[in-house]
């Protein structure tokens, strides 16, 4: 999959790409401030309100996937970027379209076009990482975005900007469920794409679009 993720040391987690690293911080600022979500149980009830507006986000993607043929490369991602009022490097923009390109086809199908949105917001709140001139343009995703990068920040007990395993056994044993072990593998699996124990806000948003359904959906149209 695109954009690889971190490796152990001594020390803890090192992210290997520059956009992971400023992910990792990013998270780390922002899990300072605290979480308002007070248990796993409580992200699953926003998922169809999550899954609304990730659909809401299909008529911008139409609208940036300029020769219609379901996906969205650099040219298209640069312009639809520029429309949002989004200003980031060469260098920047390359290593995003990189790491949320997952299929490696140089095309950015739907679900990695949200991926990618959700990291800019996570970015953009610190003008010193990236340089927008504004949050992303759409305000009315944003409240979406705010309520993923919440849930994250539950997950990640240590706030090291990574979720384990046993941190993720840990946050939906909080909601008091019997089968709560069991279930947390099973999220967690599905999280952790390149299966090396440790998960990083990306692949936690990818999992996030195959838990409310827009992958199943693309699918169907497919």
């Amino acid at each position: 999959m695109g954009g690889a993720v971190g490796r152990a040391d001594s020390v803890g987690w090192i992210p290997e790409t520059k956009i992971e690293a400023k992910m990792v911080e990013a998270l780390q600022k922002r899990e300072s401030k605290g979480c308002s979500v007070k248990s796993f149980n409580t992200i699953i009830l926003k998922f169809p309100k999550i899954d609304q507006s990730f659909r809401k986000c299909k008529a911008i993607f139409e609208q940036f996937d300029e020769d219609s043929n379901g996906v969205i490369d650099r040219e298209e991602l640069k312009k639809s970027f520029s429309k949002l009022e989004i200003s980031f490097t060469e260098e920047e923009l390359n290593d995003l379209f990189e790491a949320c390109d997952i299929n490696e086809d140089m095309g950015m199908e739907f679900n990695e076009f949200i991926v990618l949105l959700c990291l800019v917001y996570l970015l953009a709140d610190d003008p010193a990482a990236l340089h927008t001139k504004s949050r992303i343009g759409l305000p009315n995703l944003e409240s979406t975005f705010e309520t993923l990068v919440d849930a994250f920040v539950f997950l990640d007990k240590n706030k090291d900007g990574y979720v384990s395993k046993n941190e993720m056994i840990e946050a939906i044993n909080e909601g008091g469920e019997r089968s709560s072990g069991r279930i947390a593998m099973k999220r967690f699996e599905e999280m952790d794409w390149d299966q090396n124990g440790m998960v990083n806000f990306k692949e936690f948003l990818f999992a996030f679009t195959r838990w409310v359904g827009i992958e199943d959906e693309e699918d169907e149209e497919a």
